[in-house]
């Protein structure tokens, strides 16, 4: 029987890519789901398609209030939540001459408030239980900086960082895994507002990216581990990434 069958699963920027993606995967492995991302109506769609083993709820993880509504919906519906996986992200990735200042503060604003919004959400309720798990999707930006990626980098260094942190203050009763993709064939490329970056990004994408179902498997195996053992980083790029 699957470690994930009857778990509570939160996901957050569920309503599309890796985050849709984990939702049908552990879903089809039994685990019951609460959705959270911005587009409610993404979400209701992707609710109807999973069945009564999933609930859903806009959520915007910018706004604390948010995530800690998220993880009430899945105590209130489900009677508790084994694992909250933190996917919400944004990447208008541009060189640091753009001054795109606004964009800098939207990718520290989600990127790693939204990653300390629900680590206080669901830190308390996963210590009354006695156990948890938190699975962040990172990225591989956070091992590897390059020209036009220096902020979105910086924010996800930041989310290994923390992650990391959590990890080592947890103890022996919550579970830490930080999940970074390479490139995945994901709307990615498009939040950048600089065109040749835009193209550069999305030829590239076209050439040599995974599924969002490939980084939804390392999650899943993060997730059906035994109690016991933490896989705490999972890297996954495509084979032809450098």
């Amino acid at each position: 029987m699957s470690e994930l069958k009857g778990k509570v699963v939160a996901i957050t920027g569920a309503s599309s890519g890796i985050g849709e993606a984990t939702a049908l995967l552990l879903a089809e492995k039994g685990a019951r789901l609460v959705l959270g991302a911005r587009r409610e109506d993404r979400l209701a769609e992707l609710a109807e398609r999973i069945g009564d083993q999933a609930r859903h709820i806009r959520t915007d993880v910018t706004e604390r209030q948010d995530l800690h509504e998220l993880v009430s919906l899945a105590n209130k519906e489900f009677g508790r939540l084994d694992v909250l996986v933190g996917n919400a992200g944004v990447g208008p990735i541009s060189p640091l001459d753009d001054l795109r200042v606004d964009e800098w503060d939207q990718m520290v604003d989600v990127n790693i408030k939204g990653l300390l919004h629900g680590i206080a959400a669901a830190l308390p309720v996963f210590r009354r239980q006695g156990n948890g798990h938190f699975v962040t999707t990172a990225s591989t930006a956070a091992f590897r900086v390059v020209p036009a990626m220096a902020v979105y980098a910086g924010t996800k260094v930041a989310v290994r960082a923390i992650c990391e942190g959590l990890r080592q203050e947890a103890g022996g009763s919550l579970r830490v895994t930080t999940v970074s993709p390479g490139f995945v064939d994901t709307a990615f490329a498009e939040a950048s507002s600089n065109d040749q970056v835009r193209a550069e990004i999305s030829d590239l994408r076209d050439r040599i990216a995974i599924p969002p179902e490939a980084v939804a498997r390392a999650i899943a195996f993060a997730v059906e581990q035994p109690a016991e053992v933490d896989v705490n980083e999972i890297v996954v790029r495509p084979t032809a990434q450098a």
